[in-house]
């Protein structure tokens, strides 16, 4: 866990400058998931939806910029 002993030498450094109020560390929760089933569950989401790479240009820009 060398990580988790950097993030708290770094929390250490930081808590110790004048200007920081407060550090927190959290926990990385993040997890990828290998389930195809998670991924085929979205299959289909765009179906029956008029959504092309143009439409979605045009909405991303605002209209005095072409």
């Amino acid at each position: 866990m060398a990580d988790k002993e950097k993030a708290e030498m770094l929390s250490k450094i930081l808590s110790a400058l004048d200007f920081v109020n407060s550090v927190e560390l959290m926990e990385d929760k993040t997890t990828i998931s290998n389930n195809e089933q998670d991924f085929f569950a979205l299959a289909g989401l765009w179906e029956n939806r008029d959504v092309t790479t143009e439409s979605i240009r045009q909405k991303a820009w605002r209209e005095d910029v072409k």
